[in-house]
Order: C-alpha cells, then sequence, then structure tokens
C-alpha cells in the first residue's frame, strides 16, 4: 500500500502529465516563433526569451511533480510545493503588469504627443495608412498625428461614410489583412483642419491632403484588438496562478499523507524491536 491516497496520486500525477505536455507544445510554438522574433522586437512586442523560459519552466516543474508523485519522497515534494509558490506569486505579478499595461497603451492611444515619434518611422506609417484604408479611420488618436500632410488613404466620400460598421469574429471581408475582436462601429466624414493647433500656438500653414476626411481615429480600433489580447493574456495569468494555488494545496496534503505514514511506520518498528 502506498504512503499516499490512490485516487489523490493518480490525480495529481495525471494533471502534471497534461502540464508536461503543454510545456511541450509552448517550446515546439517558441521554436516555430522565433523566426518572428525580430518583427516582434520591432512593434515593441516581448521578448522571445521570456517564452522559452516560461515554456522550459512548466515542462521541468511538471516533470517534477510527476517524479514527487511516483516516488512520494518528502524531499520532492517540499520542492515542488516551493515551486509552487514562486510560480503562483510570477502569475500574479504578470497579472497586474497586463493590467497596468492595459491601462497605459489605452492612454498612449490617445495622445498624439507620444504617437507622433512612432510616425517618423517609414515602415509604422505604411502600416498605419493601410490600416486607415481598410478599417475607414485617421491617425490613431487624431487627425493631428499626421501634421500639415494628411495622406489619401485618410479620404473620406460621402457614399463610404455612411456605412454601419464591421462585425464580427472574421475581420474585414474584402479589406483584408486586418482581422480581429468584435466590431467596428459606423464611420462619418468631416471636413480637414483649415491650419494645425500645437498647444497654444496655430501653424500658420495649410494642411495638405484630402478635403473630405474620416471622422473616427483609428486608436479606437486598434485598442479594441489590444484589449482583447490583453484580456487573453489575464485569463491566461490569473488561470495558472490559481491553478498553482490548487498545485500547493494538493502537495500540502500529500506531504501530510508521507509523514503521517512514515511517522507511524517508525512508531511500528519501535514497538516491534521493544
Amino acid at each position: 500500500m502506498g504512503k499516499i491516497n490512490g485516487c489523490l496520486r493518480c490525480l495529481f500525477i495525471f494533471f502534471n502529465v497534461v502540464f508536461a505536455i503543454i510545456g511541450g507544445l509552448l517550446i515546439f510554438g517558441a521554436v516555430k516563433s522565433t523566426a518572428y522574433s525580430s518583427q516582434m522586437s520591432m512593434v515593441g512586442g516581448p521578448s522571445l526569451g521570456w517564452g522559452w523560459l516560461f515554456a522550459i519552466g512548466v515542462l521541468g516543474i511538471s516533470c517534477l511533480g510527476i517524479y514527487a508523485g511516483s516516488s512520494e519522497k518528502e524531499l520532492a515534494l517540499k520542492i515542488f510545493g516551493g515551486f509552487m509558490v514562486v510560480g503562483m506569486i510570477i502569475m500574479m505579478i504578470f497579472g497586474i503588469i497586463t493590467v497596468v499595461t492595459r491601462n497605459k497603451v489605452k492612454d498612449a492611444l490617445q495622445n498624439s504627443e507620444i504617437i507622433k515619434p512612432f510616425l517618423a518611422d517609414e515602415q509604422m506609417r505604411a502600416l498605419l495608412d493601410t490600416l486607415q484604408k481598410s478599417v475607414k479611420c485617421c491617425g490613431v488618436a487624431s487627425v493631428s498625428d499626421w501634421g500639415d500632410q494628411i495622406p489619401q488613404s485618410c479620404e473620406c466620400s460621402s457614399q463610404s461614410g455612411s456605412g454601419s460598421g464591421y462585425g464580427g469574429y472574421g475581420g474585414f471581408g474584402e479589406y483584408g489583412g486586418f482581422g480581429g475582436y468584435g466590431g467596428y462601429g459606423g464611420y462619418g466624414c468631416k471636413p480637414k483642419p483649415a491650419v494645425g493647433f500645437v498647444k497654444w500656438m496655430i501653424w500658420f500653414r495649410n494642411i495638405a491632403g484630402p478635403d473630405q476626411i474620416y471622422e473616427k481615429s483609428c486608436g479606437e480600433f486598434i485598442f479594441m484588438s489590444v484589449n482583447f489580447m490583453l484580456k487573453i493574456l489575464m485569463g491566461f495569468f490569473f488561470g495558472f496562478a490559481v491553478t498553482a494555488l490548487m498545485g500547493l494545496l494538493v502537495t500540502i496534503l500529500m506531504y501530510h499523507q508521507v509523514k503521517r505514514h512514515d511517522s507511524a511506520g517508525g512508531a511500528s518498528m519501535a514497538m516491534k524491536s521493544y
């Protein structure tokens, strides 16, 4: 007869096997994502090194859990329980960081002073130009993001300005390239500004570009897409934190069962020698 309850031990090993498989899949995904690591870094995405660290950690800790459940050794259970505590704290920290990042992204997309340095890069300008054509919007925070040179992709005609918006998870039909979460509401036209404003000073320069531009900025659509991904990350991190807490509680229960069994065995041996 084992030291740990048979059902509890099998359940513990089963879940660790499942997480070991998840860790293997994460490593496979990290290998496949290596080719896109430079593109991710270019747009300010997280380093792929963190993905490797997380994937290897999940696989390694799961293998340790399988060994601890199979061997029924106190030391292995102690080490596994320690990793559960550390993992739970790390997942909670990452979850909180994701929430803070979400609020920072929302504020940044509404601030033209933060957006303008990004638009100095030609690749970012081309990306926004393509997005404006597909989503029917102009600028990120506002049209002033483009300064005194509004691109033709901001041009709005009376026919296109009366749409009722796009919807669903399937993207944007014939426009392609910008599938995303939810729908982006209807858009209207407005005349381009005659002069540009920089805080309290006025640009006495005519603004070049189409006479009629899209009323909505692209920041709302960008945040809608980013917010969807960040919500998935929040669920992922907090979900792993809860899983680590449950793993810790089960490990503590198994540890006490092993310790009680060993204590009972030691007392029995003492009685026999007596």
